[in-house]
């Protein structure tokens, strides 16, 4: 006989998912008993700490990923990552358990009251099968509409008697396309646009890097000879940040991004929303006689846009097609911008100086994953991306995803053979969200170095309360964290970096290592500017 347990491990051998995320609890054992010696379980120590695992093995596989959590309290634990991973565009197959469904009417401990509901509405689709011998089928079709565009999280809820069932067989596997070309005519009028413009602009977006568009957005951008800039809250570098026509990020706020883009008269925005805006400033959303072209493969997206006219594609196929149709501008290339000046020297370390010399030693196929908010400015003034897939982050700006999407990406790295450095630069603050990651990545044995810039407080908060007038907000600081300790207490290595010539040494180390280094860098106390 054919157990929905048979069935289901099949599928999801054919569908070439056989690394699953997890940390297992009572209601997935049934799904995780007589585990194939060919799938692999990577255990996280907590269940947020899976879902950014999966989200970061997914991105940079290029495939899709299966993260197993604990039925009610696992999901919930997850949620913040999980929002995360909606908002990055991740295709991942979330699954959970359920109670026996002999006593699910009466709510017994660990059911999950409304499993469909439950962590909507961050996902493409929820699901729990009316039946067992649904399950397989239910397994084919979140695949189907995790990989369609927009790619995103999807979830089934299985009860935990449905496994020993009897199958109605196997389900048929399916291949489903996860591009969509544009409309011929639709494309043509936004080529006409771009090619009458007097002074285009162009913003492009990680939808580009997601679709493997850079090497056409580089030849759109060169053919149309305009200025090119990152949106704000972009999860992924797009465009080579060390090209001349590179401008750098858009600001956060609707006036201050309007005004920048003063000027041009028309933008095109690719791979990315209109905008993604926080903190509040208010201003016009384009200055007067601006016109703005979106290019998406979210029709949700283009529907809340404010303004701009869309156009539903996806974005690598379109710059391609774009590059092809518009005419060589006759205008002069933007001239590229001034580098910046050095950064001053003397201990503790500015963020600058942090990042120049991390930049002097960045190795140049390196993978950034980046999660302190107050440096980030810093961190892209002294150190540019210049590869695809070399910079991840969460666009939701939810704290907790980039060490174990580190960790994530190290192993993918691995697996796909490639093995790529991966440097992780987390604020101190937001290590402590998911620390635990550290245990897996040093199970693992995964080269990943973290820097911790370490400031004693939560310095970007202080920055929203100098913005948003709100003083005496308690609980900003973060005095007495002895994090080489707790790295150690994980199985990692760690150290401390003082001075310049410290930290450079020490990252070279790291870069050598055959586990994960935490590397912790006191810095200059200074609360940034938000805008």
């Amino acid at each position: 006989m054919t157990t929905v347990h048979d069935a289901t491990y099949g599928l999801l051998r054919d569908l070439g998912l056989t690394t699953v995320f997890g940390n297992p609890g009572s209601t997935e054992e049934p799904f995780l008993a007589r585990f194939p010696a060919d799938f692999t379980y990577v255990l996280a120590l907590q269940e947020a700490t899976a879902v950014a695992m999966a989200d970061g093995y997914a991105q940079v596989t290029g495939k899709p990923a299966h993260v197993n959590l604990h039925t009610t309290p696992g999901v919930g634990n997850g949620m913040g990552n999980l929002a995360t991973a909606w908002h990055n565009r991740v295709p991942l197959i979330v699954s959970s358990g359920q109670q026996h469904r002999d006593m699910l009417r009466l709510e017994p401990l660990l059911t999950n009251r409304y499993a469909h509901l439950l962590p909507m509405p961050y996902m493409k689709w929820s699901y729990e099968p009316a039946r067992a011998q649904d399950v397989p089928q239910a397994f084919m079709q979140a695949y189907a509409r995790a990989v369609q565009p927009p790619a995103g999280p999807v979830y089934l809820s299985i009860p935990m008697d449905d496994w020993e069932q009897p199958a109605d067989g196997a389900p048929s596997v399916r291949r489903v396309s996860d591009r969509i070309a544009a409309d011929p005519q639709r494309l043509r009028e936004f080529a006409d646009a771009i090619a009458c413009a007097r002074n285009p602009a162009l913003v492009i977006g990680g939808g580009v890097d997601r679709a493997g568009g850079w090497d056409d957005a580089v030849r759109l951008a060169e053919k149309l000879r305009a200025p090119v800039w990152a949106p704000p809250w972009n999860e992924r570098t797009a465009f080579p940040e060390d090209h001349p026509q590179f401008r750098g990020v858009l600001p956060p706020a609707i006036g201050p991004l309007g005004e920048q883009l003063r000027g041009h008269d028309v933008v095109v925005v690719i791979g990315a929303p209109v905008f993604r805006y926080y903190p509040y400033a208010p201003g016009e959303y384009l200055p007067a006689g601006t016109r703005l072209l979106h290019v998406t493969d979210d029709p949700d997206e283009a529907a809340r846009a404010p303004v701009g006219d869309s156009l539903l594609a996806d974005a690598a196929l379109t710059c391609a097609a774009l590059a092809d149709l518009v005419p060589a501008a006759d205008r002069p290339a933007p001239l590229p911008p001034s580098p910046p000046q050095p950064p001053p020297t003397g201990t503790p370390l500015s963020p600058d100086a942090l990042f120049d010399t991390l930049a002097r030693e960045w190795p140049d196929d390196g993978v950034l994953v980046e999660e302190s908010p107050s440096n980030v400015k810093a961190l892209k003034r002294r150190l540019r991306i210049h590869r695809p897939a070399s910079f991840f982050t969460a666009s939701s700006a939810g704290l907790g995803y980039a060490l174990p999407a580190a960790v994530g990406i190290a192993l993918g790295e691995r697996h796909t053979g490639r093995r790529r450095p991966v440097i992780a630069v987390i604020g101190e603050g937001s290590l402590q969200y998911s620390i635990q990651a550290l245990w897996t990545a040093a199970r693992h044995r995964l080269p990943v170095v973290v820097v911790v810039p370490v400031n004693e407080e939560y310095a970007i908060l202080k920055a929203y309360a100098e913005f948003e007038h709100t003083p005496d907000v308690p609980a900003l600081d973060l005095p007495g964290l002895d994090l080489p300790a707790i790295a150690r207490g994980y199985g990692c290595q760690a150290q401390r970096a003082e001075s310049a010539d410290a930290l450079g040494g020490a990252l070279g180390s790291a870069l050598r290592a055959y586990a994960p280094t935490v590397l912790t860098v006191p810095i200059t106390k200074k609360v940034p500017a938000l805008i």
